[in-house]
């Protein structure tokens, strides 16, 4: 199963991946534009039609317009001499303003007759039938991030108390270590857990799945938590442990959320686990989060442990 990295990476990274799809769906409007022998870049229309629409503009105020830093705006206006030209202002000779000449005006009838007919319902098609407005969403972000940037959110949570970090290799020891310590608490380690706690990257990781650690700043790396993808596109969430140092810092219920977070990132709609009715302060945490009991997931994968007497399924909520 191949694995999409970046969307694995968690919501930290969605400036990464809004650009990232901004580039994809930019290179095939692109070739659509040259499939019409249109001689212009997709990131040059909102800029054509901005001017068509406020101009004669300065190039000040179209990159305000379009809340896009200048620069940006000047690079991108660069290969578009033969349509757009810039006039002196009437009462400020000093001042350039930005209009479409004749050549721009005849294009950009092409673009709204030809291309955006073809890109508008190609675009809808991508967004139809998600679960809520995608577009109302993302101007929900854009104006939350308005009202406050990144890094005002960020001064002002101030330093964290835990955090999320990614397998690496040197957490192999405490992979195996965690889980190790509840489960021999418990019950034995068993064939399975052994091979699992012992090949983390090999078995879990090369195939598709994720391991993530919970840290703190006082105690380190305190619990961990795996995305295992098993069968018939299901993802079994193992592997989740908490150091006894760190019970009652609510470690479990942070890795959980942020698995599940994961799992979504990632696209697993199908997530379960297996555990034991000993384990009730655990199943209590994932009923909470929205595992529902399942005798379909207990006859496909309860025989994988000895120990296994309750296999659960996620639903998300809402």
């Amino acid at each position: 199963m191949e694995v999409d990295l970046l969307a694995g990476f968690g919501v930290g990274f969605l400036g990464s991946r809004l650009k990232r799809l901004a580039e994809r769906m930019q290179a095939d409007a692109a070739e659509v534009a040259r499939s019409l022998d249109l001689p212009v870049q997709p990131a040059q229309i909102s800029l054509l039609m901005t001017i068509r629409l406020h101009g004669p503009i300065t190039v000040g105020e179209l990159a305000e317009r379009l809340q896009l830093a200048q620069p940006t705006v000047t690079r991108a206006l660069g290969t578009l001499e033969d349509f757009v030209e810039a006039r002196r202002a009437p009462d400020d000779q000093r001042s350039k303003r930005l209009a479409l000449t004749e050549k721009g005006e005849a294009l950009m009838v092409r673009i709204q007759t030809q291309l955006m007919p073809r890109i508008e319902p190609a675009a809808a098609s991508l967004v139809e039938g998600l679960s809520g407005d995608f577009m109302q969403g993302l101007a929900k972000v854009e104006a939350r991030l308005a009202e406050a940037s990144l890094l005002s959110r960020v001064k002002a949570a101030g330093p964290p108390a835990m955090w999320a970090r990614d397998f690496s290799d040197d957490l192999t020891d405490a992979f195996y270590r965690i889980n190790a310590e509840w489960i021999e608490d418990m019950f034995a380690l068993e064939e399975n857990d052994i091979a699992l706690l012992s090949r983390p990257r090999e078995l879990i990781l090369d195939k598709g799945g994720v391991v993530l650690f919970a840290e703190t700043p006082e105690l380190g790396v305190v619990g961990t938590c795996a995305l295992m993808v098993s069968k018939d596109g299901w993802v079994e969430l193992t592997k989740m442990g908490v150091l006894k140092s760190a019970r009652g810092l609510k470690v479990g219920e942070f890795l959980l959320a942020k698995t599940l977070e994961r799992a979504s990132s990632l696209g697993f709609g199908k997530v379960y686990l297996l555990t034991n009715k000993k384990c009730a302060a655990a199943i209590h945490l994932y009923e909470k989060l929205g595992f529902v009991h399942d005798a379909e997931i207990m006859r496909l994968f309860g025989a994988r442990y000895e120990r296994c007497d309750v296999a659960m399924s996620y639903r998300p909520r809402g």
